[in-house]
């Protein structure tokens, strides 16, 4: 059964304050026209192409794909069959430590992941948050510290440093090898940090882009670089790019793999590389259309930057929202009032958000979709050898010398590699956690459907064994 958690009926005296809006006619407080938001309701509701059509927009920039999630695929689970929870509410504990998060994650934007364990901001973040257990994030010992800040909750995450190894090695892309190396930005600032860009933001009028430095390059370093890592992926480029990693490696396949037993074969169009290159990139599409079906469909939760004008809002004594206590009080939420005059939730991109609703995350159900297809394909007990981290400059890999160098597997660096890409979005501001931690588990699910059909529609004895993002095995 699909269900909400209710708040686009409960605030009914300010209707829609708790929901996604952007886009839409605001007016100056930044709340949505209920008659605009209505016209969306309907549209969602008759599936009509003229009522979408007449949904009112305040500026150029248009809904992203709203009918995507009626479409299905002859193979594969359909889109609108698979359900998430229902999402953190704002008057929720757990939705207020996961707005704190993505406020510490804003001021950490510029600290190097690797002097998380050296930096008073990164120790600020770890001790308010780890007095905000509903946040459910990791934890040592049931504290979150500088080593757990920001990191996923599956098998794996915590071991090694915070970027998966996927994110960092070379690519051997035919006969080509490529390093890991991203452009920059000209000048890094945080955007949508006074109410007026905030308000033509949420009103959709278009922004100029941070221009971009294509000459200096650098692997992953901070937040800031994972941020804008996923601001221009491809949706499933890490995950070709960690199965081209794996197959250029030699890394051993599934002991279900049929292949691997035989004296005179070798798999190809089945079994083989090709077929996982196909797998691994074709069951992105449909998770798109099964967490588009959620975003628009069921949830429609509102993004990380319209709550925090609803934040800034009620503390500037304008309007009174039903905002958890938690976050209001934050000591996040004062440290960016301090450093920006304004307690608006800084983004890493000058448009926000994209114009879609925030859960799920579109990154997170491809990462768990296609990390899941890589997971049934190889032993995920595989040790990767020589592990890397960035250099100080980050223009070069040094190696990797923590005392768990040895126990980083192919199965956890996969499950990493998920947490790294979805959680990026986070840091960019336009994610909460739980868009994570539930849109994972659905592209589990889609992969998993996809993977049995895989199975049965060919003639080998074969089965894929893997380990779910929740620590459980299965076969398939």
């Amino acid at each position: 059964m699909q269900t909400a958690n209710g708040e686009e009926s409960d605030y009914a005296p300010l209707p829609f304050i708790a929901n996604y809006s952007k886009g839409l006619p605001h007016d100056r407080l930044g709340e949505v026209d209920p008659a605009a938001y209505n016209l969306l309701r309907r549209a969602l509701h008759t599936g009509r192409h003229e009522d979408f059509e007449r949904i009112p927009l305040a500026g150029p920039r248009k809904l992203v794909n709203p009918q995507a999630g009626l479409a299905f695929d002859l193979q594969g689970p359909d889109a609108q069959a698979l359900t998430v929870p229902p999402a953190p509410r704002i008057d929720s504990a757990q939705g207020a430590a996961e707005a704190v998060e993505l406020y510490w994650m804003a001021l950490c934007r510029d600290v190097p992941f690797t002097d998380f364990a050296a930096s008073q901001e990164a120790a600020d973040a770890a001790a308010e948050l780890t007095a905000m257990p509903s946040l459910a994030g990791p934890t040592e010992r049931g504290e979150v510290t500088p080593r757990t800040l920001f990191r996923g909750t599956t098998p794996g995450d915590l071991v090694g440093p915070y970027l998966s190894q996927f994110l960092l090695k070379d690519i051997p892309y035919g006969t080509l090898l490529i390093k890991q190396t991203l452009d920059t930005l000209v000048r890094p600032v945080d955007h949508l940090t006074t109410w007026d860009d905030w308000l033509e933001v949420q009103n959709g009028d278009t922004t100029v882009p941070d221009q971009r430095d294509f000459t200096r390059r650098r692997y992953v370093q901070t937040p800031r670089d994972l941020a804008h890592y996923v601001h221009f992926d491809a949706l499933y480029e890490a995950y070709l790019n960690s199965a081209l990693i794996l197959l250029g490696s030699g890394a051993p396949v599934d002991a279900g793999n049929p292949y691997q037993y035989s004296h005179n074969q070798e798999g190809f169009g089945t079994y083989g590389g090709p077929h996982l290159l196909s797998l691994v990139t074709e069951v992105a599409t449909r998770a798109l259309k099964a967490v588009w079906y959620q975003k628009w469909y069921v949830h429609r939760r509102l993004r990380p930057e319209e709550l925090g004008g609803r934040i800034h809002q009620h503390l500037s004594n304008v309007r009174e929202y039903p905002v958890h206590s938690g976050v209001l009080g934050s000591t996040a939420v004062d440290r960016v009032f301090k450093k920006y005059g304004s307690y608006l939730l800084p983004q890493a991109f000058p448009e926000g958000s994209p114009t879609h609703p925030a859960y799920g995350a579109g990154h997170a159900t491809v990462a768990g979709a296609c990390v899941t297809i890589l997971k049934a394909w190889f032993d995920e007990r595989h040790l990767l050898t020589d592990p890397v981290v960035p250099s100080k400059d980050g223009k070069s890999l040094k190696p990797y010398t923590g005392a768990d160098a040895g126990r980083l597997t192919v199965g956890g660096e996969l499950n990493k590699v998920a947490a790294n890409v979805a959680i990026g979005r986070n840091m960019g501001g336009v994610h909460w956690r739980s868009d994570y931690t539930a849109s994972v588990r659905l592209g589990e699910e889609i992969a998993i459907g996809l993977l049995r059909e895989a199975r049965e529609s060919t003639l080998e004895d074969a089965y894929f064994s893997l380990t779910r993002f929740d620590g459980t095995t299965i076969s398939v």
